[in-house]
């Protein structure tokens, strides 16, 4: 495991002149595989001298490691230690800013009373001014109950908060999109509709995050019957949308169609059910789709209602045998799973050219570097390897073209137009083996997301 962004540290350090003149705390920080972001002299003196050593490393553990290096070293002692991520979440990552100033009796008279009334009022005679006159048509709820937080599980609505704030973030950053942070105490699924059916009116579309399954899938097809604005549930159709934008660019990388295509998927929760859907419309055709209990075919026990669905359209060939055997010439394979579950043997039997997506987060499927002595092409979920597939390529786009186009609903031509813009930004010039999809801060991504996504109905 690399070191990550994720553990950015700060450890303030009292040292001799001479012990800083040394390089010997580089050295010994370098050691224990850190990486070293900074150093600098926060207090100089004679006798000691304070200083700041900023690094990046693996995890808590390593964290350690770096302390006890630092503290073993004669004239160096640790005084503390700054975790740069926990502090950027003092207080939060969001706030709300005012739009027009509020300076004088005159400012306050048309931004509230006795001004607003006549803005209130015409909203009750046309209810749907109020896409034009509140922050409705730019603003989104993202709703979650907690119960299935990143990587972390059912970890409760106050724990997912950061999440949740920092899903608003990305809104605002990359489409300027006013999202606000729903966090729900309860997992009851009539409570959640009902609640976001009630605090509707204020929004322009909802989000649901981090909802686990199977729960989230009648959440979100009650609230689409209910409500007259979008709801999408980022974690099936975020990535859905880029897994899609990610395979058309390896296909045309490859020159395979998707309609001939073998795809082997690992993994049935709410993300590998959205992927499989979007990619049948899309032009796949055969698609075996593996859960914790094995292959999902017609016929077998033990499936839910949405397993069940899933057995009559996928697995054309009845498939009821191992990964591994599934794996033997087939074109793609699609991990939305853990850690682990297969080889460098396994995809060595794929067929040629063969495009590995193994984004069980943090820890892929297969090891990238092993997959790729084998894969033509290779993505995961990691910002650490090449290709990583990030629904922070798609929501913001999604979003902003749906709310600047006043749509009431999200549709699988919405979702696949997202997918074609996407991929539509990797040049052929720039298209490769590791550049398959673009970067999430590439400026040119939402907007061309929005401009399709607008133009669809």
């Amino acid at each position: 495991m690399s070191v990550s962004p994720g553990y950015s540290i700060v450890v303030r350090i009292k040292a001799t002149p001479e012990l800083h003149a040394s390089g010997a705390i580089i050295t010994a920080v370098a050691a224990t595989g850190a990486v070293i972001t900074g150093l600098d002299v926060t207090d100089p003196g004679h006798e000691s001298v304070s200083l700041d050593l900023s690094c990046m490393a693996r995890d808590t553990d390593h964290v350690e490691e770096v302390k006890a290096a630092l503290s073993s070293l004669e004239g160096c002692e640790v005084e503390k230690v700054s975790d740069s991520v926990f502090l950027i979440h003092l207080g939060g990552k969001i706030e709300i800013a005012l739009k027009t100033p509020i300076r004088n009796r005159t400012d306050l008279a048309r931004a509230y009373t006795p001004g607003v009334a006549r803005v209130c009022m015409a909203i009750y005679e046309n209810p749907e001014d109020a896409r034009n006159l509140t922050i409705k048509r730019n603003s989104v709820a993202v709703v979650t109950d907690g119960s299935a937080v990143l990587g972390l599980g059912d970890i409760g609505p106050q724990a997912a908060m950061p999440v949740m704030e920092g899903k608003a973030a990305l809104f605002k950053k990359f489409a300027d999109v006013d999202a606000w942070p729903i966090c729900l105490d309860t997992k009851d699924v009539d409570e959640i509709v009902r609640t976001v059916q009630l605090i509707a009116p204020g929004f322009g579309g909802i989000n649901l995050e981090d909802i686990a399954a199977p729960r989230c899938f009648e959440i979100e097809r009650r609230l689409r019957e209910l409500l007259d604005i979008p709801v999408f549930h980022d974690d099936q159709h975020g990535t859905a949308v880029v897994v899609l934008a990610a395979l058309i660019n390896a296909l045309r990388l490859v020159k395979k169609n998707a309609e001939d295509l073998r795809v082997v998927m690992i993994g049935a929760g709410a993300a590998g059910v959205a992927v499989s859907r979007l990619l049948m419309k899309s032009g796949v055709q055969d698609i075996i789709l593996f859960d914790s209990k094995g292959a999902i075919f017609k016929g077998r026990s033990n499936l839910d209602e949405e397993r069940t669905a899933l057995a009559e359209i996928t697995n054309p060939r009845g498939h009821t045998g191992t990964i591994a055997e599934a794996l033997v010439d087939a074109d793609v394979f699609i991990g939305l799973s853990q850690p682990n579950l297969i080889t460098g043997d396994d995809i060595s039997r794929m067929a040629p050219d063969s495009i590995v997506f193994a984004l069980a987060n943090p820890e892929p499927e297969i090891d990238p570097v092993e997959a790729a002595k084998y894969a033509r092409v290779v993505a995961t979920g990691r910002s650490d390897y090449p290709n990583q597939i990030n629904n922070v390529l798609a929501f913001p786009g999604i979003f902003r073209g749906i709310l600047d186009g006043g749509s009431h609903k999200i549709t699988d031509e919405a979702l696949i137009a997202a997918a074609r813009a996407i991929a539509s930004v990797v040049t052929d010039e720039a298209l490769s083996a590791i550049y398959i999809v673009p970067s999430v801060f590439d400026p040119s991504v939402a907007p061309a997301v929005a401009e399709a996504v607008s133009q669809t109905k």
